[in-house]
């Protein structure tokens, strides 16, 4: 009788994990600035090959097994194993630290990187299969992180050069966190008070949605670098013009032109948003809320708005998620936030001090669209009710 697989995804994923063996677990470095060399996972443990070897026996057996026990098992073996996984990674730095010099930096390899990103994958897949409401699916997938950041802000990790570095780093890395959260909420605000009545306008007079639309679509095709270098000029020129606006803050490089090329791009998505939100809403419920007696103003408040609001929470979650990235950016033209630390990496040749800059920028858009993604679990939850 065949074996038949009830999980295939988590059959690749295992098969992907037992080729990431043969890839560096960490890299050892003598210093910041020198690039280090690979080091295996048997050459730092030479027993853990076979701890490895007996969890992906375990997991490629949970892939051939069906029913909802073996997701939970599936769940809980992939989430101990990510949790393994980190803490041995401070483990490791702490090993290489002892035993190669004090000033060694260990920084972590291509092949735990990609078994973490296996197991985030695998737990994942495990949720979405067992749990059908996205509440609860937002709730499973938090969960997963409690004992990874438990370790982080215990100190298990220190030894790892990314957190060494932050360590010399505190304070501009403190800055940069609050210079990138300007960004953000001084793009979106804007963004709101010129998209949501853009969008109404042009849900109202549907003859000028063309008008609209191609003049943000090209601002959309436009680079982001391209768009930050032609803002330069004009509002240096503006400054010259009226230096009022200097003392106001306003000038031609800097957080100015950073904030006005992200608000332009963030409209597209806004708009089309609020378009697309308001006419889902069927013309047979306005028409029997007018013959109830209701305003147009609360037709608006009370049922369009409430009916297009998970479309347009949709548009900020997108524009949320791509300011985050684009704010990186902004740092060529002097706006700060972590991009600036990510370049001085760069021309620096110190990888440390780009992760720095990468790892909290993608931390923080992962964190925002989750907190959108329970929203949206919300919204869903209330309408059902």
């Amino acid at each position: 009788m065949p074996i038949k697989c009830h999980n295939r995804v988590l059959l690749l994923l295992a098969c992907v994990a037992a080729a990431a063996i043969a890839l560096p677990f960490v890299n050892v470095a003598p210093n910041r600035l020198v690039s280090g060399e690979p080091r295996l996972l048997w050459e730092i443990w030479p027993f853990m090959p076979v701890a490895i070897v007996m969890a992906l026996a375990a997991t490629i057996a949970l892939s051939l097994l069906p029913g909802r026990a073996a997701l939970w098992l599936t769940l809980i073996l992939c989430e101990l194993l990510f949790v393994a996984l980190f803490w041995s990674a401070g483990l490791a730095a702490t090993h290489m630290a002892s035993a190669e010099s004090p000033l060694a930096r260990t920084s972590i390899g291509s092949g735990l990187w990609l078994w973490l990103a296996l197991c985030l994958l695998a737990c994942s897949d495990a949720i979405r299969r067992l749990v059908p409401m996205p509440a609860w699916r937002w709730v499973l997938n938090a969960q997963i992180w409690v004992l990874p950041l438990a370790l982080l802000f215990s100190g298990e990790l220190n030894a790892l050069s990314l957190l060494k570095e932050y360590a010399n780093r505190q304070e501009v890395f403190d800055d940069a966190l609050a210079q990138h959260i300007t960004i953000l909420l001084g793009t979106l605000f804007p963004a709101l008070l010129v998209g949501v009545p853009l969008g109404m306008l042009c849900y109202r007079h549907p003859s000028r949605q063309g008008s609209v639309f191609t003049v943000l679509n090209v601002i959309q095709t436009i680079p982001s670098v391209a768009l930050f270098g032609l803002l330069i000029a004009p509002l240096a020129g503006l400054v010259k013009s009226f230096p009022a606006l200097g003392s106001l803050g306003v000038a031609g490089t800097g957080l100015t032109p950073a904030l006005i090329a992200l608000v332009l791009y963030a409209l597209l998505p806004l708009v089309r948003g609020v378009v697309a939100g308001l006419s889902q809403v069927a013309p047979d419920v306005l028409e029997s809320a007018h013959a109830m007696g209701m305003s147009a103003r609360q037709c608006f408040w009370k049922i369009q708005l409430p009916l297009a609001l998970p479309l347009l929470v949709r548009s900020l979650r997108v524009v949320t998620v791509q300011t985050v990235g684009m704010a990186v950016i902004a740092a060529l033209i002097g706006a700060g936030g972590f991009g600036a630390l990510v370049f001085q990496g760069l021309l620096s040749s110190a990888l440390d001090l780009v992760l720095l800059g990468v790892v909290p920028t993608i931390a923080l858009a992962v964190v925002l669209d989750a907190l959108f993604a329970l929203w949206l679990a919300l919204l869903r939850r209330s309408a059902n009710d």
